[in-house]
């Protein structure tokens, strides 16, 4: 009888039900990261800014990978007794989606909502501290071709993602549309 290990996102299982911890955690969309995102969710559920009654803004042009129209906000929130930084972006499309499409039907044309949140100091130091998540429109994580929840270091050490995409930013903030979070946190 052959033995056998199947690799998930954190941990090594063996096939006769034990378990051994391997050395280096998932990066990304590890139950740590999905508990987070929910409470980061609530949280911009309670400043109008996702779910019913959100605040709009008048959107503009994007660019993939987030979409064809945007909204923008910036603000701080507090999540699990950290305040920070918080990069609210509504994602709009598809490709051919006017700005007078958007306001009039938002639900209909709102593909997902990205969010950055600067998180206490050491979470990833490496990358400004940034926690990366891509919500779909109700709120549930969104996940990568290999089935990964989009949150946490997302696509850390990989040369596309979240990470390897904002690192390019002018500032060395890993923000491409302003410079709103130096002098916040």
């Amino acid at each position: 009888m052959k033995k056998f290990l199947a690799i998930g996102a954190t941990s090594l299982t063996l096939a006769f039900g034990g378990t051994a911890a391997i050395a280096q955690d998932a990066p990304f969309g590890t139950d740590a990261d999905i508990n987070y995102a929910a409470q980061l969710w609530d949280a911009m559920v309670a400043q109008n800014l996702a779910g019913e009654g959100m605040i709009r803004s008048f959107p503009y042009d994007g660019i993939a990978p987030h979409g064809m129209m945007l909204e923008t906000f910036y603000t701080e929130t507090t999540v699990d007794g950290h305040t920070g930084t918080l990069i609210v972006k509504r994602n709009f499309g598809p490709e051919g989606v006017e700005a007078d499409q958007v306001l009039a039907e938002p639900e209909k044309h709102l593909g997902a909502v990205t969010v950055m949140f600067r998180r206490e100091e050491g979470y990833d130091a490496d990358n400004q501290d940034w926690f990366w998540v891509k919500y779909l429109p109700d709120g549930s994580l969104d996940k990568n071709p290999a089935g990964m929840q989009l949150a946490g270091r997302v696509a850390k050490g990989a040369d596309k993602g979240c990470i390897a995409c904002h690192s390019g930013a002018d500032g060395d903030d890993y923000i491409f549309t302003t410079n709103a979070s130096m002098g916040m946190n």
